[in-house]
């Protein structure tokens, strides 16, 4: 039987850019004039893409308010990438390298642009295990969707049942499980454990190591 495949969320999951993010947001925000957020508000909307985070925040801005949102956090987290530098999580490089060695084919699917994704797994140093980028730019339907990993799947040309969604968020359970795969929730991320269990994570962990176990029973 051959190996199977693991679809991994960026944010929260493999990349620690929690800091980098939420303080992207507050000053874009803050140069937009907008209403302050809070760290936590701002954290709560991470894995949704751009649009949607600002949308969340901001229910009642206008379509054209919330493109000038988005567009204006882009070019600030291209400044703050060179002083607030986005680190992969503890154990992360080790982990991959081991399931790659076991023969796990290992991608990832995201809510940030494609070309983020390439830029910092490269800046990371875990790019030579990642076998197939998604970001939000390659779909139309963003998390929790299922489009994400059924166009891997397509790509990979594995099936559902051969695949785990590894992710911090509930959109990202939801993703893996409206494709029909397994999941795996992580707590040290942006979400809580408690999400991740009312969400429907198959299994949930408190390290990636943990997750070499989880790859010999899913």
């Amino acid at each position: 039987m051959r190996k199977r495949l693991i679809i991994f969320d960026f944010d929260g999951t493999l990349g620690d850019t929690r800091h980098t993010i939420v303080t992207t947001m507050q000053m874009t925000i803050k140069e937009l004039q907008l209403p302050g957020r809070s760290d936590d508000e701002c954290s709560a909307t991470i894995g949704l893409p751009l649009v949607g985070c600002f949308k969340t925040m901001f229910p009642d801005l206008q379509t054209e308010h919330i493109q000038r949102c988005a567009d204006t956090y882009r070019r600030i987290f291209n400044e703050n990438q060179q002083t607030i530098k986005p680190q992969a999580f503890p154990h992360v490089a080790e982990t991959l390298s081991a399931l790659k060695e076991l023969g796990f084919t290992l991608t990832i699917a995201s809510s940030r642009s494609n070309a983020s994704l390439s830029e910092l797994t490269k800046s990371m140093g875990i790019s030579e295990y990642i076998s197939f980028l998604i970001g939000a730019d390659n779909v139309e339907n963003a998390k929790p969707a299922p489009e994400p990993v059924l166009k891997t799947l397509s790509a990979m040309n594995y099936e559902a049942a051969e695949t785990l969604v590894v992710g911090d968020m509930a959109v990202d359970i939801l993703m893996g499980a409206n494709a029909g795969t397994k999941t795996c929730g992580v707590t040290y991320g942006n979400g809580t454990k408690r999400e991740l269990e009312e969400a429907g994570a198959d299994y949930i962990i408190d390290s990636i190591t943990q997750l070499i176990e989880i790859t010999q029973i899913f």
